[in-house]
């Protein structure tokens, strides 16, 4: 099982495919998306990635955060969230996430805050149908109808579906394709919709109820790392040009 990311969402535009239908899709940035800690079994009973997205004012994060980011070596992040991964696919510490981390084509699901409407009745957010618009009813046509019982219970049931505050919850939506990914800029679109508003984040994973494709790079596609800033890269020693030599004499004597 591989990470998911985290990624803004810019809002909605269009585009046409090969067959010239217009397909509606939504433009996802990946804002810095890195890896910030790791979770092992042996440590904390379970494997998963934290990853940070966005950038965060350092007089705006608290002095424990800002050790945790110190520690990670990446700037202090807006938005964290955990990923379960396998022990496999686990990414270095400071790696950013690229777009191609997805293919055009695959399937995935998106969870996200749904955008807040405020206080609302019961046929807008219960979709009821409410009263008759004509004979028999007054002033009351988009009203609840009855909420209540007989003497016995004699109380209305908790988790009744009234009127109340519409919205703000988080949602996730399963099995939108991945239209095309724009791994320079950083862009993941998607088709159709996703729940949130423009600006928000939302965090995008493999479909859990679709198979994945074959192609699909693992453990993932992502740039830098504590891992790959440790690892020494091959210097042009002295002792490496007189080995060559006599690597090659060997060869022509045989």
């Amino acid at each position: 099982m591989r990470t998911g990311v985290i990624a803004k969402k810019l809002g909605m535009t269009r585009f046409f495919d090969e067959a010239g239908t217009d397909v509606a899709v939504t433009v996802l940035s990946l804002d810095g998306c890195q890896v910030t800690a790791h979770r092992t079994r042996d440590k904390d009973g379970y494997t998963a990635l934290q990853l940070g997205a966005g950038t965060a004012k350092v007089k705006n994060t608290t002095k424990a955060l800002r050790g945790h980011f110190a520690k990670a070596l990446v700037e202090p992040k807006r938005r964290l969230a955990e990923f379960r991964v396998s022990e496999d696919n686990l990414l270095p510490v400071g790696a950013e996430i690229t777009a191609d981390h997805f293919v055009a084509g695959q399937s995935v699901d998106v969870t996200g805050v749904t955008i807040g409407k405020g206080f609302a009745g019961g046929m807008k957010r219960w979709n009821f149908a409410g009263l008759r618009a004509t004979h028999g009813v007054s002033v009351s046509h988009r009203s609840l109808g009855s909420t209540g019982n007989r003497q016995d219970p004699g109380k209305t049931f908790k988790n009744k579906k009234m009127a109340g505050h519409l919205g703000q919850e988080v949602v996730t939506t399963l099995n939108l394709t991945v239209f095309r990914v724009d791994p320079e800029r950083g862009l993941i679109l998607l088709k159709g919709a996703v729940p949130g508003a423009e600006g928000g984040y939302v965090k995008i994973r493999d479909a859990l109820k679709r198979a994945a494709p074959k192609d699909l790079p693992k453990p993932g596609a992502f740039k830098g790392g504590q891992a790959a800033e440790a690892s020494p890269e091959p210097a042009d020693t002295p002792a490496a040009d007189e080995a060559a030599p006599a690597a090659d004499s060997e060869s022509e004597a045989s």
